[in-house]
C-alpha cells in the first residue's frame, strides 16, 4: 500500500541506487513528520536492493540505545558479510571506539559523544572495502535516535563515498532533529533530500475504497492523512469496529514515535481539552509546548490545538498510568479553578482525579451537581455528589450533601436512595440535618414504607425550638402534599404561624408547588369545581419538567383529572411524558404514565390504561415504587376488571404491597381497584370488604370526592349481588347527593340505581344515565349503561329498540375491549331494517333529522318537544315527513344510523 501512494519517491530512491551501483555514491535524506511512511519507504527500497545488484545493510536508531557508543554502526558492520579477519578487525575497532577515546582538545565532551578520528576512518574503510566487492545500500531509520558516535561515523562516510559504490539512505522526522549534522550532509553535492507528506483526501479515499469497498468521507478529517491512522481505520472498518482498538493503538504508536516531551504535551492536552493552559499544567515554557503541539499537528493528531477526533483523545487518556492520571487531573482541577472556569469543568477534573481534598473542591462539586440537575444531567450530578460525600469531613455538610444525593437518585429510580436513609436518620438524631432536609427525609422514609421512622422524623421537627427560613418554606409546601397524599401524617407536622409562613423564603417554584398541591387538595375534598380546573390548567401552562417542578406537574394533572376534566388532562400528560422521555428521566416517565392510566380509565379506555400502568411498573420496578405502587396497581386492576381478563390480571391483585400504603392516597386507589376486580370476578363479599375499607379511610381523611373514587356505587353493586338491594339503593342515593357537578358519576349512579328500581322505571333511569355519560366522555361506562338499557327494553317487550341499542352497545364495548359486555349483549342480527336502499339516501332537513334521531332512541313526542324546545304538534309534523321520506310507518322502523348522527 505504501508503495502505491509513494510511487514517485520510491522511483527517486531507486534512481539514486542505480547511480551508486554505477560508482557514483549517493546520500538520500528522507524527512517527514510522524507516520508519513518513512520507514516503509526505506525498507521497501532495501527489499529491491538485490534487483539492482547491491547488498543492503540496515539499522534502526532507538531512544533506548542512544547512549550506547557506536550502537547503530555496530548493527551495520556486524550484519555485513565479511571474512573472519575483517570481522575481527571491525569488532576490535568497535570495542576500542566504544571505550570513548577522546581526541586532543575535546576535554569536557562526555564519553560516547566523540570518537577518535582514526577509529572513525578505520570503520569507514571497512565498509568502503566491502563496497568494492559488492555495491552497498546502507539504510538507517530514525537517524536522530542514533548515538552520537554512530552519527559522526556516518557523516564521515557520507563525505567519502562520492566515487564509491555506496548509497546511504537515512530517515529523520524533522531536519532540526539532527542539528548541524543534517546541514553538513545536505552540503554534499551527492546528497538528495526526499520530503514525505501525509496522504491527500483523494489518496485516503482511494486506499479506503480499495481495501474495504467503502470510502468514508470523514477519514481524512479524522487522520489528517496520517498513514498509520488510516491503516488502523481500514482494519477497524474491516472488523466492523468503527474507530476501535486498532485506531487507539495507532494513536499511541504515533505518540511513542514522537518522543517523551511531545507525548507529555499530548497527555496534558487530552486532560485539558485545549492547548492554552498546557504549559502551566506541565510547568514548562511556552516555546517547548508550542513546538510539541506543532509536531502533533503535523502528525495529523491535532487541528487548531485540539485532537481531531474524540476517539484519539480517549486513546491517549486510556494510555495514562494511574499515578500520572491522578496527578494530571488534580493539577488540571486546581488550574481551571484558579482561572475561574465553570464548575462542571472543574468538577469533571476532580471526578477523574478521584479526590477532592482541597477546601475549594466541595463547593465546586455541589455547584456542578446543582447545574447538572437543572439541565437533566442526573447521572453526572450523582457522580459529583458521591465524590463530595466521600471527601467531606464535616458531618452537618455531609448530611446536606446526602439529602441532595437522595433527591438526585430519586429521579432515576426511587428505590436506589434507600441505602442513605439510615445514615440521614442518624444525622438527624445527631443534630446534623436541617429542618428542610428533614422534611425530604420524612417523605422518602414514608415512600419506602418506613411509616414509624417518618413519624419520628416529623416528631423531631416539632421539638425544634426554631425553624430556619428554608425549613419553613419546605414545610409550607409539605403541608399541602401530606394533606393530599398522606393525610394521616398531617398531625405530625409542625404547625406554622402566619408570621412564619409570610416570612418564608418563597421562590416562584415553591409557590407553584404549594398552589398546585392546594388545587389537588380542593379536588379531593370539595369535588369538581370550575375554578380548581382553571387553576390546574394555568399552572400546567407555566410549567416545565425540571427537578423542582415534578410535584407541581403531578399535582396539577391529578387536580384536573379529579375535577372531571380528563379530556383536558390527557394532552398535557402526553406532552410531559414526551418531555420526560427526551430528558431521559425514567422516574418521571413512570409517575406520569401512572397518571395517564388514571386518565385513560376516566375516558373509558381500559386497554390504554392497562398499557400505561404496565409501562409505569416497567420503568420503575414495583419494589422501587414504595407506597405509591398502589396508584399503578389500582389502575391495572380496574382495567382488568373492565376487560374481564381476570387470569391475566390476577398477579397484580395478589402481589405483596407495603403495609404503610394503606396510610396514603395510593392505598385508596389500590383498595378500590382490588374491590372492583373481585366484584368482576364474582367475589362480591371480598369486594365489599375492600370497598368499605376504602370508603372508611376516605371519610376519615375527608377525601371523599366522587370523581376521585365513587366507591359507594361499586359497594352497592356488591350488595345487589348479595341480595341487599335496599341497602344498595341507599348508598347510590347518597352518592348521587355527593355527585353535584360530575355528570360522569351521576350517570354511573343512575345505572346502578336502575338495578334497584322496578322494571317500569329502569328504562327511564338508564336513558338518563346514558345521556349523562355521553356528555361525561366515559366510553366504558356509557357502554355499561347502554347494555343495561338494552336489557331493560327486552324486559318490557321493546325488542326493536333493544336490537337497535344492542348494536350500538356492542360496537362501544368492542372499542373499549370490554369483552364481558360484548358477551352479555344479545346478537342484534339484521332485525332492524335500515329503511334505506343501497346507494340512495333520502335527504332529511336538520330539524327532521334531530326529531327522527330522538324518536329512534325511543323518546315520546312530548319528551322530544321538551328536549328541542318545540311544540308537540311540530314534532308530529316532522315525523310525518320523515316517515314519508324513509317509507316507514312507525318509529320502531326508523334506521339505526339516525342515532349515531345525533351524536
Amino acid at each position: 500500500m505504501a508503495e502505491d501512494v509513494q510511487r514517485h519517491e520510491m522511483a527517486t530512491l531507486r534512481e539514486l541506487l542505480d547511480e551508486a551501483v554505477a560508482g557514483r555514491g549517493r546520500v538520500a535524506m528522507v524527512t517527514g513528520t510522524i507516520a508519513t511512511g518513512k520507514s516503509a519507504l526505506l525498507y521497501g527500497l532495501a527489499e529491491h536492493t538485490f534487483d539492482h545488484g547491491a547488498l543492503p545493510l540496515t539499522a534502526t536508531g532507538s531512544r533506548a540505545e542512544s547512549a550506547l557508543p557506536l550502537g547503530v554502526l555496530s548493527q551495520l558492520v556486524l550484519g555485513a558479510p565479511m571474512t573472519e579477519r575483517n570481522r575481527a578487525t571491525a569488532v576490535g575497532l568497535l570495542r576500542e571506539g566504544a571505550r570513548g577515546h577522546l581526541p586532543t582538545g575535546q576535554a569536557g565532551v562526555s564519553a560516547g559523544e566523540q570518537v577518535d578520528v582514526l577509529i572513525v576512518d578505520a570503520l569507514c574503510t571497512v565498509l568502503l572495502e566491502l563496497s568494492e566487492r559488492c555495491p552497498l545500500l546502507i539504510v538507517v531509520d530514525d537517524l536522530h535516535h542514533a548515538d552520537r558516535a554512530s552519527q559522526q561515523c556516518l557523516s564521515h562516510l557520507a563525505r567519502r563515498i562520492a566515487y564509491a559504490k555506496v548509497m546511504l539512505a537515512f530517515s529523520v522526522p524533522d531536519p532540526r532533529a539532527l542539528g548541524s549534522l543534517h546541514a553538513e550532509m545536505l552540503r554534499q553535492p551527492h546528497c538528495r533530500s526526499v520530503r514525505l507528506e501525509h496522504l491527500s483526501p483523494g489518496e485516503v479515499s482511494r486506499l479506503a475504497s480499495g481495501d474495504t469497498g467503502a470510502a468514508p468521507a470523514r477519514w481524512h478529517a479524522l487522520t489528517g492523512g496520517n498513514r498509520l491512522l488510516v491503516d488502523a481505520l481500514i482494519e477497524d472498518h474491516r472488523a466492523g469496529d468503527g474507530r476501535g482498538e486498532r485506531y487507539a493503538e495507532a494513536v499511541l504508536a504515533c505518540l511513542h514515535r514522537a518522543g517523551d516531551g511531545t507525548s507529555r504535551v499530548a497527555r496534558a492536552l487530552a486532560v485539558l481539552g485545549e492547548a492554552a493552559p498546557v504549559s502551566r499544567l506541565l510547568g514548562q515554557n511556552d516555546t517547548a509546548t508550542a513546538q510539541a503541539i506543532q509536531e502533533l499537528t503535523r502528525a495529523g493528531l491535532l487541528e487548531g490545538g485540539r485532537f481531531r477526533d474524540e476517539a484519539a483523545r480517549s486513546a491517549v487518556l486510556a494510555g495514562l498510568e494511574e499515578h500520572e492520571r491522578v496527578e494530571l487531573y488534580r493539577r488540571a482541577a486546581e488550574l481551571t479553578y484558579r482561572d475561574g472556569a465553570p464548575a462542571p469543568l472543574v468538577a469533571g477534573h476532580l471526578l477523574r482525579a478521584g479526590q477532592a481534598s482541597e477546601p475549594w473542591a466541595l463547593p465546586v462539586l455541589e455547584e456542578a451537581a446543582a447545574r447538572a440537575l437543572r439541565h437533566d444531567g442526573v447521572e453526572s450530578a450523582i457522580e459529583y455528589l458521591m465524590l463530595a460525600l466521600r471527601s467531606c469531613p464535616d458531618e452537618r455538610r455531609r448530611a446536606r450533601i446526602a439529602t441532595t444525593l437522595v433527591r438526585a437518585k430519586w429521579r432515576i429510580d426511587p428505590g436506589t436512595p434507600a441505602g442513605h436513609l439510615a445514615d440521614l436518620t442518624e444525622a438527624l438524631r445527631q443534630g446534623h440535618l436541617t429542618g428542610g432536609d428533614a422534611v425530604v427525609l420524612a417523605k422518602a422514609l414514608l415512600w419506602h414504607g418506613h411509616a414509624e421512622d417518618a413519624r419520628d422524623v416529623l416528631g423531631h421537627l416539632r421539638k425544634l425550638d426554631e425553624l430556619d427560613r428554608d425549613a419553613v418554606a419546605e414545610l409550607a409546601v409539605a403541608h399541602a402534599w401530606f394533606r393530599s397524599s398522606c393525610p394521616s401524617f398531617l398531625r405530625h407536622l409542625p404547625e406554622l404561624t402566619d408570621e412564619q409562613t409570610g416570612g418564608a423564603a418563597h421562590s416562584l417554584s415553591a409557590d407553584r408547588r404549594t398552589e398546585s398541591a392546594d388545587a389537588l387538595v380542593r379536588a379531593l375534598t370539595q369535588g369538581p369545581l370550575p375554578e380548581t380546573a382553571a387553576t390546574a390548567e394555568r399552572i400546567l401552562r407555566g410549567s416545565r419538567l425540571d427537578e423542582m417542578s415534578m410535584d407541581t406537574v403531578e399535582s396539577a394533572l391529578l387536580a384536573l383529572t379529579y375535577t372531571g376534566r380528563a379530556d383536558l388532562a390527557a394532552p398535557w400528560c402526553d406532552s410531559f411524558i414526551a418531555e420526560a422521555a427526551s430528558r431521559r428521566a425514567p422516574s418521571r416517565q413512570a409517575r406520569l404514565s401512572a397518571i395517564r392510566a388514571e386518565i385513560g380509565l376516566r375516558r373509558g379506555d381500559p386497554a390504554a390504561a392497562a398499557a400505561d400502568a404496565r409501562r409505569a411498573l416497567e420503568l420503575i420496578p414495583p419494589d422501587s415504587w414504595g407506597v405509591a405502587v398502589g396508584g399503578p396497581l389500582g389502575s391495572l386492576l380496574l382495567a382488568g376488571a373492565a376487560m374481564g381478563r381476570h387470569e391475566e390480571f390476577l398477579p397484580p391483585a395478589t402481589r405483596p404491597v407495603p403495609e404503610a400504603m394503606l396510610e396514603t392516597r395510593f392505598g385508596l386507589q389500590y383498595l378500590y381497584g382490588k374491590g372492583r376486580f373481585h366484584l368482576a370476578a364474582g367475589q362480591a363479599r371480598q369486594a365489599l370488604r375492600d370497598l368499605r375499607l376504602c370508603g372508611e379511610l376516605m371519610g376519615a381523611w375527608e377525601l371523599d370526592s366522587a370523581e376521585f373514587i365513587a366507591w359507594r356505587l361499586d359497594a352497592a353493586q356488591a350488595l345487589i349481588a348479595l341480595g341487599e338491594a335496599e341497602e344498595a339503593r341507599l348508598l347510590v342515593e347518597e352518592q348521587l347527593a355527593r355527585s353535584c357537578g360530575s355528570r360522569r358519576v351521576q350517570g354511573m349512579a343512575l345505572r346502578v340505581l336502575a338495578a334497584t328500581a322496578e322494571k317500569r322505571h329502569r328504562v327511564m333511569l338508564l336513558r338518563q344515565s346514558a345521556e349523562l355519560l355521553q356528555e361525561g366522555g366515559d366510553k366504558y361506562e356509557l357502554a355499561r349503561s347502554l347494555t343495561g338499557l338494552t336489557e331493560a327494553y327486552h324486559e318490557v317487550g321493546e325488542f326493536r329498540r333493544a336490537a337497535v341499542l344492542s348494536r350500538r352497545a356492542r360496537a362501544l364495548a368492542q372499542e373499549c375491549q370490554a369483552g364481558v359486555l360484548s358477551r352479555a349483549l344479545p346478537d342484534g342480527g339484521d332485525g332492524a331494517w335500515s329503511g334505506e336502499e343501497p346507494g340512495a339516501r333520502p335527504v332529511l332537513s336538520d330539524a327532521e333529522r334531530r326529531v327522527a334521531a330522538l324518536a329512534a332512541d325511543g323518546y315520546s313526542n312530548r319528551e322530544i318537544a321538551a328536549k328541542l324546545f318545540i311544540t308537540v304538534s311540530t314534532v308530529e309534523q316532522h315525523l310525518t315527513r320523515v316517515y314519508r321520506k324513509l317509507s316507514v310507518t312507525r318509529r320502531a322502523d326508523l334506521p339505526e344510523s339516525l342515532t349515531g348522527e345525533r351524536r
